[in-house]
């Protein structure tokens, strides 16, 4: 979606006839329904009005396209300004300029991350260079217009109010400055920046090529599985965005200078789609390559079972087996042995371990006790047992009583359905979990489906299951009687619906198994993985009474459709 396009002479009209950022403003409530805050209106007057600026140079053709506020595929981020044109080669090129308010930055040790004064605080972001340059690396991994269509991505950051100094502009952000130039405030910085637009659009487009890049298929993001191999061998096939990265950096340097004589806790909020399998999966790949010492841990056995198979002849079962465990492994292990431990779905950790669940004492504790350095993901809102205990209270009461430093972050950005962080209002508003303003649902830019009938559900994702990525799940609402009796069906609904749960045969594996699409999975074996297409039966986990819902806390999950 892009909120406001035009070709350069219109753009330069509107800024100059109109104020542009009440022309944007309006344009962005009618694209998606909302306002945005009095400072974002400030920002787009100030940037915009340098943009014009830049802009009015009669070498940059009349009908460039100008793209303000562009969605990015699979997040809710938005490029700020996009011009597009064709270059010197004939090239068919889009500048991407991240426009940015700073006058000042504070440099620290963490790859590509700075300190800068936003929402009244200092707060850890990335580099512009760097944003800039990621948001190109989506653009140019998820539409298919700019990679299949030959659609070049130029990316650049403009701060326009920033003196150089040395710091913003550090050898230690060279790299990324690289990849994405950085233009900072002056007469002679304008005039680079001018000339940088002039090399990549000598020719306009009459906005052609923005037409394609907003109309072109976007296929879902790379399934983490599908990606772990190539992680472990040091070649990264995910590239972080904005808070995932600052989570990234600031605990793989907790885990870096952990101690047996200062251990560090980590808490990492972040609610369904925002990253967290993610950035969990690189810190692991991050500090093996280190040099360190530490595992993944995960209570739900499929992740780390798909894992084991989509890694089969990259690595050895054995090697593998010594980086994926499940949360209940370290009742015996000895305090520290770890460097790092990084923890996926805390939430879901229980307090005994074992079939039975009567082993040790608390899982939380052990794992702890276990590590320099443990990384929690945590999403309290997705327990869906009375057996999980993964809360920040626990989490810190157990880090206090190992005397460990504890530092919190969290991930907001989300990366589901279309990057709509609307969807998870609505699902919470409407699910009673918690009261929003979202009482209706903006399906804009995801699909989105209520069938009445589970027969024509299952047949609409058997349709979508062409890359074998989407799949039918359910709640524990029916007996598993298949299981002592192969002929039987579980899930019967009315006269036409018999389908089987998908555990017989394929186990942690179902959500990869091609034939496991004509059976229904549970939604709480499914978290940490991902599919395309998900339809949920709704069975007695959603019951109301005398108008009332009555919502069992089993239901919370991370599904994108019905």
């Amino acid at each position: 979606m892009i909120v406001y396009q035009a070709d350069k002479k219109q753009f330069l009209r509107d800024h100059q006839d109109n104020d542009i950022d009440e022309v944007v403003h309006e344009r962005f409530r009618v694209a998606t329904g909302h306002s945005v805050a009095n400072r974002e209106l400030r920002s787009w007057r100030a940037s915009l009005g340098f943009m014009a600026t830049v802009m009015r140079d009669d070498d940059i053709p009349d009908d460039t396209g100008v793209a303000i506020e562009y969605h990015l595929p699979q997040s809710s981020k938005r490029i700020d300004m996009m011009l597009t044109g064709y270059g010197h080669d004939g090239a068919r090129n889009a500048v991407v300029v991240e426009l940015k308010q700073w006058e000042t930055v504070e440099a620290t040790l963490k790859d590509a991350v700075v300190v800068t004064f936003l929402a009244n605080a200092l707060r850890e972001v990335v580099h512009p260079s760097y944003q800039a340059w990621s948001y190109a690396n989506l653009l140019e991994s998820f539409n298919e217009a700019v990679y299949d269509g030959g659609i070049v991505i130029r990316p650049c950051a403009y701060l326009h109010n920033y003196t150089r100094d040395g710091v913003i502009d550090s050898p230690r952000y060279a790299s990324y400055i690289e990849k994405a130039p950085l233009f900072l405030k002056g007469k002679d910085e304008r005039a680079e920046l001018r000339e940088f637009i002039k090399k990549h659009v000598k020719k306009g487009d009459n906005k052609t090529i923005l037409y394609e890049m907003e109309h072109g298929r976007i296929r879902p993001s790379k399934a983490l599985a599908d990606s772990l191999s190539g992680l472990l061998r040091g070649n990264p096939e995910f590239t972080l965005i904005d808070d995932q990265k600052t989570v990234f950096e600031a605990a793989k340097a907790a885990a870096q200078v952990a101690t047996e004589a200062r251990p560090i806790v980590v808490i990492v909020h972040g609610g369904p789609g925002t990253g967290k399998t993610v950035v969990a999966v690189n810190l692991l790949v991050a500090l093996i390559g280190k040099g360190q010492f530490g595992k993944y841990v995960s209570k739900n056995a499929a992740p780390r079972k798909v894992y084991e198979t989509k890694l089969s002849g990259a690595m050895t079962r054995r090697r593998f087996g010594i980086l994926f465990v499940g949360s209940g492994a370290f009742i015996d292990t000895v305090d520290n042995t770890f460097e790092f431990l990084v923890v996926d779905e805390a939430h879901r950790l229980n307090k005994k371990s074992g079939m039975y669940g009567v082993d040790g004492e608390n899982q939380i504790m052990e794992i702890i006790n276990s590590a320099k350095c443990t990384i929690f993901f945590l999403d309290e809102d997705q327990r869906v047992t009375l057996k999980d205990i993964g809360s920040k209270e626990q989490i810190v009461n157990f880090a206090n009583a190992k005397g460990a430093v504890v530092e919190e972050y969290t991930l907001s950005s989300q990366f589901r359905c279309s990057g709509s962080d609307g969807y998870l209002a609505w699902l919470d508003n409407t699910l009673d979990i918690r009261s929003t303003a979202n009482v209706r649902l903006d399906a804009t830019g995801y699909d989105f489906q209520v069938f009445d009938d589970p027969v024509e559900m299952h047949a609409a994702i058997e349709a979508k299951n062409g890359a074998n990525k989407a799949r039918v799940v359910a709640g524990y609402c029916w007996p598993w009687t298949s299981r002592r009796v192969p002929t039987a069906t579980d899930i019967a609904i009315g006269s036409d619906y018999r389908r089987r749960w998908n555990l017989d045969k394929d186990g942690s594996l179902w959500i990869i198994s091609p034939e496991s699409v004509n059976e229904v999975g549970c939604i709480h074996t499914c978290q940490g993985l991902e599919v395309d297409y998900i339809g949920v039966i709704i069975g007695p986990d959603l019951i109301v009474r005398a108008g009332q819902r009555e919502v069992a806390r089993l239901f919370k999950t991370e599904s994108v459709a019905f």
